[in-house]
């Protein structure tokens, strides 16, 4: 078993959110140095326990400065909206990209509730829309938004996504560029929904932008506080490839064939989680956030991928013809 870091060593407090009254699922991060800030409050439905865990330790929700986003989706970033309207203090950092579905999350909105249909306003609930003036949205080349606080661009889950590193406490927030990790003994899960996922950026985040970091920590989302960097990040990087292979594999084999070994892939993820958790805490984990839906993020991509490479080959095709029949 893997010790994870203290937090009280780390000057970092991680906030169980306890998504839809489960523990251990949503994490938000407290630095209370500079001035407070949290990482990825969650989403709407959530507040109320985030509140608590701050009035625990001392924060008071109204003492909050900024609102540190890896990325917009609901589970990370539902809840800032509501934080914005009710504390006028509060700044929100995004990357450049993902401020437009902070401002108008009409569109966000619409791709979740088809995802999650009748379930899906207990599981979010409100998303209000944030004056562009609360946001500060960075781009690279941009200065740094808070002092020692450094955006790294690591695409790949979603286009927009960054990870925070927190360089006076040596972490590195990573929302979910390191994956899912819900228990030490677990390995890293690659959340994979469609349809922003794009695997080819997230494997040169892995290899080129994380693969320099050096910290004594980092805080996924998706839970908690864990050391071994550099192994966790080999061992997604591994695990995006399975996944990879495994879906085209299946997707050569024709439809009937995908769908076995899409139901398989979801049974193997549940027994991953079964020594560590209870049989109600993994089926209602797995009711919101299922593997298959994993792989179907991964299937988008390669089917959205070989479209435009025969696209491209065919309008290089064609443009050879006509060259040759100008010739």
């Amino acid at each position: 078993m893997t010790v994870p870091p203290r937090p009280e060593d780390l000057g970092v407090v991680p906030l169980d959110v306890e998504h839809d009254g489960l523990p251990g699922v949503i994490c938000a991060y407290l630095l209370e140095k500079p001035e407070p800030t949290i990482v990825d409050p969650g989403p709407s439905t959530s507040l109320p326990a985030l509140f608590e865990r701050l009035e625990e330790h001392g924060v008071p929700p109204e003492d909050l400065r900024h609102l540190l986003l890896t990325h917009v989706h609901l589970d990370h970033a539902g809840g800032a909206g509501q934080l914005v309207r009710k504390y006028p203090e509060i700044t929100v950092h995004v990357h450049e990209e993902g401020a437009s579905h902070l401002t108008d999350p009409t569109r966000l909105v619409a791709s979740t509730r088809r995802t999650f249909g009748d379930a899906h306003d207990r599981l979010w609930g409100e998303v209000l829309p944030i004056p562009s003036d609360r946001i500060r949205a960075w781009r690279e080349g941009d200065s740094w938004p808070l002092p020692r606080v450094r955006p790294i661009p690591t695409p790949g889950h979603i286009g927009h996504h960054l990870a925070w590193e927190a360089e006076r406490h040596g972490v590195l927030f990573t929302g979910d560029v390191m994956g899912v990790i819900l228990h030490p003994d677990t390995v890293a899960h690659p959340p994979t929904p469609p349809p922003a996922v794009d695997l080819e950026a997230w494997r040169r985040t892995l290899d080129k932008t994380l693969a320099p970091i050096d910290v004594e920590a980092f805080a996924p989302t998706h839970f908690g506080l864990h050391g071994d960097f550099h192994g966790r990040r080999r061992e997604l990087r591994a695990a995006l490839d399975r996944l990879a292979e495994r879906v085209r594999e299946a997707m050569s084999q024709g439809e009937a064939a995908e769908q076995v070994d899409r139901d398989a892939y979801d049974r193997e993820v549940r027994g991953e989680l079964d020594p560590h958790f209870s049989p109600d805490w993994v089926e209602r984990y797995l009711e919101t956030f299922a593997p298959r839906t994993d792989w179907d993020g991964v299937r988008f991509h390669l089917a959205r991928t070989e479209r435009i490479r025969d696209d491209s080959s065919a309008a290089s095709g064609d443009g050879r013809a006509s060259g040759a029949r100008d010739a």
